[in-house]
């Protein structure tokens, strides 16, 4: 595959990127300082153009002509993120792949921190982030909780904001690609799969460009994917909350009954009835729905559907960096 320094091992940098031509420039810049500063290897940009609406595409087009150790996919629409790395899984072709956002938040610096561990031994070394720049006292409080939340519900590991940056085995990546859902959760997946892992802090930068992709309502439906994907605890839950309602519902017309039979009927009691119609009402609904979250999994998965389509791709090429 490479001309010179053939034993070298190849590293493949994996980039989501959506919308990201004002960092662009910035991030191949200080991904090559890192990658100069390690030249035991050989490495690889694979960026994933996942539907952007701006220039992110012709400036990787750009990048490709003149750097042909920068690779792109374009996939058909926006997927997402979560299926935009498994695109990158299906079409690394590294030792190891080193998963980083674009807008470098995430320090590129740390990958030689990661890279070392990784010839230590281990098959996941993943960063976890201590604080991020400009990160407000709610979404600092929410993360907690869910992670908690999710950890107790779930029977898998659960790494506490460790994200997507991650250095990964290609026995790890081989295992990700056998992973084929289309409501994915990625970060679930790297638990499940297990393999000997490493933990790195780092503290998290503001966006060097542009705006976040993320917005409340989708870390929410992220959030839910995290917990429909690995526990089933919701489901169990209502079945206890069932059984107690009906205990209490019989010990109550039990009572009602008894008391009938030695007091006689009384009209009474008409915003106490309507208040419980309602309560229970409110109940099954609820409890609909979260059956429904996880039907809807199901109806979704039994389509069969391929995760993603890919509109063009860079020609292969052994011209790497090294």
């Amino acid at each position: 595959m490479v001309k010179e320094g053939q034993d070298k091992k190849l590293i493949t940098i994996l980039i989501p990127a959506y919308n990201e031509e004002e960092v662009l420039d910035q991030l191949i810049d200080r991904l090559e300082n890192v990658i100069d500063a390690n030249t035991r290897y050989n490495f690889e940009f694979l960026f994933v153009n996942d539907g952007s609406e701006d220039y992110t595409l012709q400036i990787l087009k750009k990048y490709n002509a003149t750097t042909q150790y920068i690779r792109y996919i374009d996939l058909s629409r926006n997927f997402g993120k979560e299926i935009a790395m498994l695109a990158g899984f299906d079409y690394s072709r590294g030792d190891a792949v080193v998963i980083i956002d674009a807008d470098l938040q995430q320090p590129p610096e740390l990958i030689s921190e990661m890279i070392e561990c990784w010839e230590m031994g281990y098959e996941d070394v993943y960063a976890v982030r201590e604080k991020r720049e400009g990160e407000g006292r709610l979404k600092k409080w929410t993360s907690k909780l869910y992670y908690t939340l999710l950890q107790r519900m779930s029977s898998e590991n659960v790494y506490p904001f460790a994200g997507d940056f991650r250095l990964l085995d290609k026995k790890c990546i081989e295992a990700l690609q056998e992973l084929r859902e289309s409501e994915r959760y990625t970060k679930g997946m790297y638990g499940w799969i297990g393999f000997k892992k490493k933990e790195l802090s780092y503290i998290a930068d503001g966006r060097a460009a542009g705006v976040a992709k993320w917005s409340w309502l989708q870390l929410f439906k992220l959030a839910i994917n995290g917990i429909t994907s690995y526990s089933t605890v919701p489901l169990r839950v209502w079945s206890y909350i069932g059984f107690i309602i009906s205990f209490l519902a019989f010990f109550t017309l039990t009572y009602e009954i008894g008391k009938t039979i030695i007091f006689g009927s009384d009209v009474a009691g008409y915003p106490t009835l309507i208040a419980s119609i309602l309560f229970l009402g409110g109940l099954q609904l609820i409890s609909l729905g979260i059956i429904g979250e996880y039907l809807g999994r199901v109806f979704v998965e039994t389509k069969g559907r391929p995760p993603y389509f890919v509109r063009e791709k860079s020609a292969e090429t052994i011209n790497l960096k090294d």
